[in-house]
């Protein structure tokens, strides 16, 4: 991993082709130069086939609706080993770090490229409650053929799950990666104003 120690490591830069690093925003992050990632550009709508509310009631979500709010995206699958080991622990953190501030809004998207019968819209609910996390979950299922990812992971750019987006409240993708530094991501959304 490249962490923001290394951007001032000449050395550690050049064994990282096909890496640059984003200084402007002061997170351990990487993105892979025009492979993955859309990191610098406006955020594109989030397409599910469903969304559900914390009580698993059906709701409905919009990044347009969210201008003016920062927005942490997790995108998991249900079969994903590092979305339970990493991806939502690191959701839960941001949870409780911005509960109650309505500046941040969290979503987890399950993005369904693999497993289409395993990564079901049935394992939301289920997920959500395993998880007990008191934000909107939704389910972008992806086409059911070989190889056929979902609209989000399109249109992001995403390299797979788990996977975390954030948007600034300009509406702007400032971090499109596999592993946030959620101390890192508190830090600097606790510093910029709105």
């Amino acid at each position: 991993m490249f962490t923001a120690r290394d951007r001032f490591n000449p050395n550690r830069r050049r064994t990282l082709q096909g890496l640059m690093v984003l200084p402007f925003l002061p997170l351990a992050i990487t993105a892979v130069a025009t492979k993955r990632g859309i990191v610098g550009q406006p955020a594109p709508e989030l397409h599910a086939d469903f969304w559900i509310a914390p009580d698993g009631e059906p709701t409905r979500f919009s990044v347009t609706e969210q201008l003016g709010r920062w927005v942490h995206v997790k995108c998991w699958q249900s079969w994903c080993p590092g979305c339970h080991s990493h991806g939502f622990p690191a959701l839960q953190r941001m949870v409780e770090a911005f509960a109650g501030d309505p500046r941040v809004v969290n979503v987890a998207l399950q993005t369904v490229f693999e497993g289409h019968g395993i990564n079901s819209a049935e394992k939301v609910r289920k997920t959500q409650l395993q998880y007990d996390l008191p934000v909107i979950f939704g389910h972008d299922p992806g086409e059911n053929q070989p190889h056929g990812r979902p609209k989000t992971m399109i249109d992001f750019r995403t390299g797979g799950t788990p996977w975390h987006i954030l948007i600034n409240p300009r509406g702007q993708v400032v971090f499109n990666g596999f592993s946030l530094d959620t101390d890192a991501a508190i830090a600097h959304i606790r510093s910029e104003p709105v």
